[in-house]
């Protein structure tokens, strides 16, 4: 099997690798750079655990394949806080506490970063909207919902 050669900027730094044709974003992210924090899940697409952020919009990176990704800018759980300081929807998420057994928040948390840059007023269907591909199981929404709407009250202020 054939490898591709790209450069992959992920989280603001750039990485040459070598790819195979059938190998996922996903499986790069984890395997290659060792950035964990994007999970495998279903592996088919509907879970949203594996939320990534792609040149700007949310992408299930278990159904993209990394061959396709050269040139992309890619952004991870492991991108959100800067410099030490927490975002302000990871602050958030922990103060509202939208946070049980962890699995589905970094895809939810990316999913809901997108929505605030795109849209710093959300209502809650606005919300759920953004959110509708992250499936949890724990938290029953209402407080990952909650958490979204706080943090882009913080980020008026």
């Amino acid at each position: 099997m054939q490898h591709h050669r790209l450069t992959l900027s992920v989280n603001g730094r750039d990485y040459v690798l070598s790819v195979a044709p059938n190998q996922t974003l996903l499986d790069v992210l984890r395997d290659d750079l060792s950035l964990v924090g994007t999970k495998k899940g279903c592996d088919e697409g509907t879970c949203g655990a594996c939320t990534v952020i792609m040149d700007g919009r949310p992408v299930l990176s278990c159904m993209v394949l990394a061959a396709r990704c050269g040139g992309k800018a890619i952004e991870t759980i492991e991108g959100l806080a800067q410099n030490g300081d927490l975002h302000p929807l990871q602050q958030a998420a922990i103060e509202k506490n939208a946070v049980q057994c962890g699995f589905c928040t970094p895809g939810w948390l990316l999913s809901a970063k997108v929505l605030l840059e795109k849209q710093p007023h959300p209502s809650r269907q606005d919300v759920r909207a953004a959110i509708a591909g992250n499936l949890c199981r724990c938290t029953g929404y209402a407080k990952i919902e909650e958490a979204i709407l706080a943090a882009a009250d913080a980020q008026e202020k």
